[in-house]
């Protein structure tokens, strides 16, 4: 092999590693949070929103019931929210668009 093929061949596996090791991160990183649902302001939900959205960001309404945003792991309930609303772990029925 030519020393440029070499090298190029050291380059993408070297590139591999470092794209791999950013993914564990990220999952590991991700262990630590946990789906809440109605906390989203409309337009910042995280992906996979409920009926009416189709995914990150789509959400219309504030505090939409079906769509959800990752939160730290534990603070989902005591999040604290306007009139009284609280997030949940399962999909809510409330304030969700017409």
């Amino acid at each position: 092999m030519s020393r440029n093929v070499k090298t190029l061949a050291l380059i993408g596996a070297v590139a591999a590693a470092v794209s791999a090791t950013g993914m564990a991160t990220t999952a590991a990183a991700d262990n630590h949070k946990e789906k809440c649902f109605g906390v989203a302001m409309a337009g910042k939900n995280d992906c996979a929103a409920g009926p009416g959205t189709t995914c990150a960001g789509t959400s219309t309404v504030d505090y939409q019931g079906n769509a959800w945003s990752l939160v730290d792991a534990g603070t989902c309930a005591t999040m604290e929210l306007p009139d009284g609303r609280m997030g949940a772990l399962e999909a809510l029925d409330r304030d969700l668009p017409v």
